[in-house]
């Protein structure tokens, strides 16, 4: 007892001395840039010598009075693994598994955020993604009404790519970052920087964001940062995803049966919540069916197809079941207990996240025996309350997440940044223009790197096709993407062929990856390979017909069958600006156009709608022309 005793005052007296401390994204299995001066830097107590070796290097610093120490090694080229020791005057920190090769940020909205395993061919493509070359990192979604020094990572920091570390990784990502390292065969690390449902306003830094006239009063009440702050941290966004917030629809019970009709409304499902002007965060659906006696002494299914965002299904009163994601298709078992021979109450309970919601497929049905019974049709919803409404979101201020998410990385270097976003613009589409490569340049300028490699993702197609030529807010948006090329050293990846009418989210996110990647493989690292659509270059008008010329073409123009076999997507139009579809044939290396409509035509506009499915003309590698038009005549949102 009297050596416990003094073994125990020993500790007291003479305190072990503290590991030195690093940032969140200095981790077992991290990546480093390869060819660019290695950037490290931690903490320490004031004036503490930090000695730091990494693969035959070793340099010695020290702390500054705020304890914090800087140390920069020599660039080293792609290799590894390695293991990288930080010593103070306590315990060495050591840092195993490290690589040295390209790392790239996957920033933007849902769709880059949309995980592998929400992806097409999920359960294949987890099962084989066994590539320990490949690092994975993911920051944490935060907002922050100042610049922070340090970013919020999700997990234990860098992972290896495994089948239990990708499911969860955005799945653009992860098949971009597949791509590359296939075809260069070097370590690639892709750090997740997303957000669903967030326009680029809240992702460009406030001197980029302040010149725009429309902006400055909510930069100005971002000088007072506490305030701000203040009420971010009131933000439940958590637990409004998780379901956890008392609505009015559950303190009331509108789950039970027997519910009183009055305030609801009827609703056609499945539909979605912006064709009914629903303003509130939770809605709650009802409808009836009738079973036989039969029917009600039986398991009973209930298909109620995908729900966007997070349902809570109740049958006569008894939850069913509950899902937390967008993408499954809901099948829920009920128990011959809880069924009724005659009327029987459905009560669905729909949580928005962000966006739009509502249900998204015809597959609506309940399951009796080998008996499917419809659903889909007129059901009735009510908007619920609750207590306070979410009093912030990363929309509602510029630069909330770069100040938060994306800033901080800027101390790392990487190789590039992938994009993934534009849907939230739509309605300021030809402001987008200006907003693209501004938020490019302040990222470059961020990261001191005035050439880095910027590739972007062109909106897919998506929602109802037009019957006839019409005016498009995405199409507008998408012209507003492509011009961005201008800007040295960005790159595009034209999708309008893969995405879904119902479905703002294409699940063929591998080909998203791919044609990410070619851009990359071209642009970046010199391949002699084509990695782009046709481009329209120029029109000349000869007496009723227009013929167009492309750039990357590769070998030829083709016809690709999607719903024809016959060159679709041309529209013409004369000086009255009335554009009617067009009959089009490729001539060589150029494409005619013509309509027995216009005697004189002068403008022509190709894929331009919502959603172009129709649209077929690619080079003879299989890449899809991208949107345009030959007019200038003002669009709406520039209107």
């Amino acid at each position: 007892m009297k050596i416990i005793y003094s073994i125990l005052l020993l500790c007291f007296f003479f305190p072990a001395m503290a590991v030195v401390r690093v940032p969140v994204y200095i981790s077992d299995n991290m990546m480093i840039q390869r060819d660019t001066p290695v950037r490290l830097w931690g903490w320490a107590d004031k004036g503490e010598s930090v000695r730091i070796r990494l693969n035959g290097q070793t340099l010695k610093v020290k702390t500054g009075k705020d304890g914090t120490w800087n140390a920069t090694l020599k660039a080293m080229p792609f290799g590894g693994p390695y293991e990288m020791i930080i010593q103070g005057k306590g315990a060495a920190l050591t840092v195993k598994n490290i690589l040295v090769g390209d790392i790239w940020v996957c920033s933007g909205q849902s769709n880059m955020q949309w995980t592998v395993n929400w992806s097409k061919d999920a359960e294949k493509e987890v099962s084989e993604a066994g590539y320990p070359q490949i690092r994975l990192l993911s920051v944490a979604r935060k907002m922050s009404a100042v610049p922070l020094q340090e970013a919020a990572i999700t997990g234990d920091g860098w992972q290896e790519c495994n089948p239990q570390t990708v499911g969860d990784f955005t799945a653009a990502g992860y098949f971009f970052g597949r791509e590359l390292h296939r075809n260069l065969n070097i370590p690639v690390g892709l750090i997740d920087c997303s957000w669903g449902g967030t326009n680029i306003e809240t992702w460009m830094s406030l001197p980029t964001i302040e010149p725009y006239a429309e902006y400055r009063e909510k930069v100005q009440e971002m000088q007072n940062s506490a305030a701000l702050q203040k009420e971010i941290d009131r933000w439940y966004w958590m637990d409004l995803a998780n379901m956890t917030i008392e609505d009015t629809g559950m303190t009331e019970k509108w789950f039970a049966a027997d519910v009183a009709a009055a305030g609801w409304k009827p609703a056609k499902v499945p539909g979605k919540w912006s064709e009914s002007g629903v303003r509130s965060w939770v809605v709650w659906y009802r409808k009836e069916f009738v079973l036989t006696a039969e029917q009600a002494a039986q398991p009973l299914s209930l298909h109620l197809g995908q729900i966007d965002d997070r349902d809570e299904t109740y049958l006569n009163g008894h939850l069913a079941g509950a899902t937390n994601r967008p993408d499954i298709a809901r099948s829920y078992t009920v128990c011959p207990e809880w069924l009724r021979e005659g009327k029987n109450e459905l009560a669905v309970r729909v949580v928005n996240t962000g966006g739009d919601a509502g249900f998204g497929s015809d597959k609506i049905c309940f399951r009796s025996g080998e008996t499917d019974v419809p659903l889909a049709g007129e059901w009735l919803y009510r908007e619920s309350e609750m207590p306070f409404r979410p009093a912030f979101m990363p929309n509602e201020y510029p630069a909330l997440l770069y100040h938060a998410m994306l800033l901080p990385l800027t101390r790392f270097p990487v190789k590039g940044a992938i994009w993934y976003q534009g849907e939230s613009n739509a309605g300021e589409a030809w402001k987008y223009r200006f907003l693209l490569p501004d938020l490019i340049t302040g990222w470059r300028n961020a990261w001191k790197q005035n050439d880095l490699p910027f590739y972007y993702v062109q909106l897919a197609n998506f929602m109802e096709p037009d019957a006839q030529p019409a005016e498009s807010q995405w199409a507008e948006l998408r012209e507003s993407q492509h011009k961005t090329l201008g800007l040295p050293h960005t790159g595009e990846a034209v999708i309008i062929d893969i995405g879904e009418e119902k479905d703002i989210h294409p699940r063929n996110k591998q080909e998203v990856g791919r044609r990410l990647a070619l851009n990359a493989l071209a642009k970046t690292y010199g391949r002699n390979i084509e990695y782009s659509g046709p481009e329209y270059v120029s029109m000349k008008v000869d007496g009723d017909i227009i013929r167009v010329t492309f750039s990357h073409i590769g070998d030829r123009l083709v016809v690709k069958k999607r719903k024809y076999e016959y060159l679709q997507g041309f529209a013409i139009a004369g000086a009255n600006k009335k554009f009617v579809w067009a009959k089009a044939f490729i001539d060589g290396n150029t494409v005619v156009v013509h309509s027995s409509e216009v005697k004189a035509p002068v403008a022509v506009r190709y894929a331009w709608g919502n959603n172009p499915d129709d649209a077929n003309l690619y080079n003879s590698l299989g890449l899809p022309a991208s949107p345009f038009r030959t007019d200038e005549w003002k669009l709406d949102t520039q209107k």
